[in-house]
């Protein structure tokens, strides 16, 4: 007998709803994209369309006052939202997905945890860039020793964006939680302490360099981890020649790839999970070795592993059905949350931080 689907709330339909997080529900076992929650009419008839069987609400409080209809609530509204929704859905007995990032403070993030777990719910925060396909490779390297003891990790979420696009996540009000520090930052540092763990000491530097601009749209932060690993984290949408999205230095072996992981790129094209899902093709490959000269190309290629994305929402479902671990906790958002603020302080103060 096939059990009954997980009914799903999705709150908000901009690019993460829309983009990420609906076509990912949808494609997961267990889980049935039940309503969409959007004001905006264009984006109520793009959910319609998308997913015909799918209901509409017009605000968040419509969503609610149905929670017993409901078995989860995904929240991919504007970050200013995530700490107000999420208190709402838990209080309505809901467990929860939040998109990155989770608050705009630790002290907030660990809140939420605290409720989640008083009232027994699941709080899960979307990470999905640890299902990116370079990521998956480098942690299966560090896992067979290919690389022995790293050293240090440049980690690159670079584009080239002159323009404007407008929009609360470029806005310099801090109530939205916006710019690149938090947005991509959110990405990069979540996985240096996934790959290296706890962080002792942090340094950035922040920047507003495009015309117009309101928001840190160049940031760099360095890491340095309790295990002695050294993190170099690069976000910027000013960068007229990208950089290696990793370069990984082990006293063995170092590791380069270019290149970003074809799902979003996917997604965004209409394309959905299934055969050959998170795949790239063999020029893109990173490569390992040592010593060898730049123009030899260095090192042996190595096969990247597919992307993944829907296994979060595959880990979500079982963690509701059959008591499996979240895949990304609360108080792991909050350790990064750590980690952003320490930067913001450090780029507004000009000193390393510790933490």
């Amino acid at each position: 007998m096939t059990a009954t689907p997980l009914r799903v709330g999705l709150i908000g339909y901009g690019l993460a709803g829309s983009v990420f997080h609906a076509p990912l529900i949808a494609a997961t076992e267990g889980l049935v994209l039940d309503t969409v929650v959007t004001s905006n009419p264009e984006r109520q008839e793009q959910a319609r369309k998308e997913f015909p069987d799918v209901r509409v609400a017009v605000n968040a409080e419509e969503l609610f006052d149905r929670s017993a209809d409901l078995d989860l609530v995904v929240i991919a509204s504007p970050n200013k939202t995530h700490v107000p929704f999420a208190t709402a859905a838990l209080k309505s007995g809901l467990p929860v997905v939040i998109d990155k990032p989770i608050a705009g403070t630790a002290a907030e993030a660990r809140e939420l945890a605290a409720l989640a777990e008083e009232r027994g719910l699941l709080l899960s925060v979307f990470q999905n860039r640890r299902w990116d396909n370079d990521f998956l490779t480098l942690r299966k390297l560090i896992a067979d020793g290919e690389l022995g003891d790293v050293w240090r990790f440049e980690s690159r979420f670079e584009r080239w964006r002159p323009q404007l696009k407008g929009g609360w996540r470029e806005s310099g009000d801090p109530a939205e939680i916006g710019g690149l520090l938090y947005d991509l930052g959110s990405h990069v540092v979540d996985q240096a302490i996934v790959l290296f763990g706890p962080v002792t000491q942090v340094y950035a530097e922040s920047d507003v360099r495009r015309a117009g601009a309101a928001a840190d749209d160049d940031t760099f932060i360095a890491l340095t981890h309790a295990s002695g690993v050294r993190s170099h984290l690069y976000v910027s949408a000013t960068t007229a020649q990208l950089g290696p999205r990793f370069r990984v230095l082990g006293s063995q072996a170092g590791y380069v790839k270019h290149g970003l992981d074809p799902q979003e790129a996917a997604l965004r094209d209409g394309d959905r999970p299934g055969a050959g899902w998170g795949t790239e093709p063999e020029q893109l490959w990173g490569r390992l070795g040592s010593g060898e000269s730049p123009l030899s190309g260095g090192g042996a290629p190595v096969p990247t592993l597919p992307g993944d994305y829907p296994a979060y929402y595959a880990a979500v479902a079982k963690a509701l059905t059959d008591g499996g671990p979240n895949p990304v906790t609360a108080l792991e958002a909050a350790a990064a949350l750590d980690v952003l603020e320490a930067a913001r302080r450090s780029a507004r103060d000009g000193v390393a931080v510790n933490l």
